[in-house]
């Protein structure tokens, strides 16, 4: 995982996240891969889990603590269909989802 800084969510100052945030996946729709990048305020516990079209969860990508920062992943398709996936972001005190959408090249 590459950790870097982005603009939303961020304190000029010092450059930490002041919130929790979790980006639209880019690009999207994909093809073969995906970044999801995602701000962290403090030291916790984080999980970002991917869900089928039906709600099944297909994978978790991240499940560790992470200090505070900005940090992004990356989302590989696999063997996965086309259509419109969950992924989602959870800690302790913070839970957000977004949509992402796999094409067939």
């Amino acid at each position: 995982m590459k950790k870097e800084h982005l603009n939303n969510g961020m304190d000029n100052n010092d450059l930490l996240p002041m919130d929790f945030y979790l980006s639209q996946n880019f690009p999207n729709p994909f093809t073969v891969k995906t970044k999801i990048k995602y701000c962290i305020p403090y030291k916790t516990n984080v999980k970002i889990s991917v869900f089928d079209p039906m709600g099944n969860k297909i994978e978790t990508i991240v499940n560790e603590e992470k200090e505070a920062g900005t940090y992004e992943t990356e989302f590989y398709k696999g063997n996965l269909l086309d259509g419109t996936y969950t992924y989602k972001l959870e800690t302790e005190n913070y839970l957000d989802y977004k949509m992402m959408t796999l094409l067939k090249k």
